[in-house]
């Protein structure tokens, strides 16, 4: 019995079943790729964290929104959160082996918005 091979996104794009308003996946790729998802998973592809060690490292990020984002990555999978029973409230945050996946993916998706940034500033200012 063979494995059932998971499409990539490429190929759904060609069968137009992400572009489906139903599809799922839309809100999973707009919790994987905004600003702060794609950030927090990059922070966190160094090791676990706690939440002000996050909010510090992703700077301009409000409390607010990296809770939402940390919350809505939990409940994708994609990370693992620990509160240990001190006081005050001790959280940590982790990637899920999903995780580290899917952050391997954005963060090299970061890494060449850096390495291409002096080209992609010189378009906009010509534009």
């Amino acid at each position: 019995m063979t494995k059932a091979k998971t499409p990539k996104l490429s190929e759904l794009l060609r069968r137009g079943e992400i572009f489906a308003v139903e599809c799922p996946s839309r809100e999973i790729l707009k919790h994987v790729t905004s600003r702060w998802g794609v950030l927090v998973l990059v922070a966190l592809m160094e090791g676990t964290h706690r939440f002000s060690d996050l909010r510090r490292k992703v700077g301009g990020v409000s409390e607010k929104m990296l809770a939402q984002t940390l919350q809505c990555l939990e409940k994708d999978g994609f990370i693992h959160r620990v509160s240990l029973p001190v006081v005050p409230p001790h959280v940590e945050y982790s990637l899920t082996p999903m995780g580290a996946e899917i952050g391997r993916k954005v963060e090299s998706l970061a890494d060449w918005i850096e390495i291409n940034l002096p080209t992609i500033l010189a378009a906009q200012r010509a534009g």
